[in-house]
């Protein structure tokens, strides 16, 4: 038996755990616990040895995020709205989709964004075109 395989035997019983795919709300909680301990101790280091370890943690929690929580779909205005409140924008302050009354009939359902105003909208956000769709 190699030196590697030694060792990795000797210790697998405290590092399996942390490899296993989330089954329960329990096991998510678990590893996601386990996560935050690893970037503690990683922090920013990529060549730090456990980075991957963090990374693969990481990847089995999207995972079972996609798989168990999915986000459900925004609209194309409340995503406008929502982007609006992070930035701090009031109806006058997109000119991409028109004035201030182009802007409030959007925002109430009354008319919809044209793919011009997609268009402007995504690239001044600097989110995908349909986001707004």
């Amino acid at each position: 038996m190699s030196p590697l395989i030694k060792q990795a035997a000797a210790h697998w019983q405290f590092v399996s755990p942390l490899l296993r795919k989330p089954a329960s709300e329990a096991d998510y909680d678990a590893l996601v616990e386990s996560l935050d301990e690893l970037l503690v101790l990683v922090g920013e280091d990529e060549s730090h040895p456990l980075a991957s370890l963090a990374v693969h943690l990481g990847d089995m929690l999207q995972a079972y995020d996609h798989a168990h929580r999915p986000l459900p779909r925004a609209s194309g205005v409340d995503t406008l709205r929502y982007l609006m409140q992070e930035h701090g924008l009031k109806q006058s302050d997109l000119p991409e989709v028109g004035s201030q009354s182009v802007v409030s009939e959007v925002l109430a359902g009354k008319r919809q964004l044209n793919l011009r105003q997609v268009l402007e909208l995504a690239r001044r956000f600097s989110v995908p075109a349909d986001v707004f769709c």
